[in-house]
């Protein structure tokens, strides 16, 4: 149970270290004048309610309530960013945009890929 644990937990942190989160440490680093490590630390430090939250959503409505949950968080994201640069809130969400898209059509790509 334990080895479970630290297996899951391990693949989790690697899994959100995405490309999408390089876009959006770009896009703070391109677009504000705070520190990039110290944003970065203090943000992954707020993220973790927000991933328990939405581990809930997920457990409660399934993976389209997570998906709005993200979404929501997405855009809440690119309105605090926008107030750094407009220009980079929208960079947010035409990130947000291809989440989505993506969440789309890796089940049918794979469905390919597998038969």
């Amino acid at each position: 149970m334990l080895r479970d644990l630290i297996i899951g937990s391990t693949a989790l942190a690697m899994f959100i270290i995405c490309p999408r989160m390089a876009g959006m440490v770009h896009i703070i680093s391109k677009h504000s004048h705070a520190s990039l490590y110290l944003s970065a630390f203090l943000g992954s430090l707020m993220a973790v309610p927000f991933v328990l939250l939405m581990v809930f959503v997920f457990a409660r409505f399934g993976i389209w309530g997570a998906l709005g949950f993200c979404v929501l968080t997405d855009l809440v994201s690119a309105f605090i960013i926008k107030e750094v640069s407009f220009r980079a809130g929208i960079e947010t969400l035409v990130i947000a945009f291809f989440v989505i898209v993506g969440v789309k059509v890796a089940p049918l790509l794979s469905g390919l890929a597998s038969k």
